[in-house]
C-alpha cells in the first residue's frame, strides 16, 4: 500500500513538473519569438503579450515549485540538503522570484519612462535586463529540463 501511494506521489510530482517546464518552453521558446515574428508593426504590442505569459508562467512556477519544493523536504525529511534535485528545484523557485518581483517590475518601469527606442540610455538598461532575464529563463528551463528527466526522487 505504501508503494503504491508513493508512486501515485512520483506520478503527481512528475505531471506537475512537466506542466512547469513544458509551459516554460512553450511561452519562452515558441509563443514569445511567434508572438515578435508576427506583430512585426507592433513590437510594443508583442512586448506586452509576451510579459503578460512571462508573468503568468512565472506565477504558475512559483505555486507548482513550491509544492514540490514541500513535498520534496516532506518526503526526504532532513535528507533534502544533501539532494541535488532540491537544490536544482530551490534554483528555479530563485529564478522565478527574481523574475517576478525584481526583473519584470524593472523592466515595466523602464517602459513607464517613455518609449524604449534603440540607442537610448533607456534602451540600454532595457537591453542589459532583458539579457540578465533571457539568461536566466534559459537556466531555469535547463534546470527544469533536467528535473522531468531525472524526477525529483531518487528511483
Amino acid at each position: 500500500m505504501a508503494i503504491l501511494t508513493c508512486t501515485r506521489l512520483i506520478a503527481v510530482e512528475r505531471l506537475l513538473l512537466a506542466l512547469w517546464v513544458g509551459g516554460i518552453c512553450v511561452v519562452g521558446y515558441l509563443v514569445a519569438p511567434i508572438l515578435f515574428a508576427t506583430l512585426t508593426d507592433d513590437r510594443q504590442l508583442a512586448g506586452m503579450l509576451a510579459g503578460k505569459m512571462f508573468s503568468a508562467i512565472s506565477w504558475a512556477g512559483l505555486v507548482i515549485g513550491t509544492l514540490l519544493f514541500v513535498g520534496s523536504v516532506v518526503g526526504a525529511g532532513a535528507k533534502w540538503l544533501r539532494q541535488w534535485r532540491c537544490w536544482l528545484l530551490i534554483s528555479m523557485l530563485v529564478v522565478v522570484v527574481l523574475m517576478l518581483f525584481v526583473i519584470q517590475p524593472m523592466m515595466a518601469e523602464l517602459k513607464l519612462q517613455g518609449p524604449v527606442v534603440k540607442g537610448s540610455e533607456l534602451a540600454a538598461e532595457f537591453g542589459r535586463l532583458h539579457g540578465l532575464s533571457s539568461g536566466l529563463y534559459l537556466l531555469m528551463s535547463l534546470s527544469g529540463l533536467t528535473l522531468v528527466a531525472t524526477g525529483l526522487r531518487r528511483p
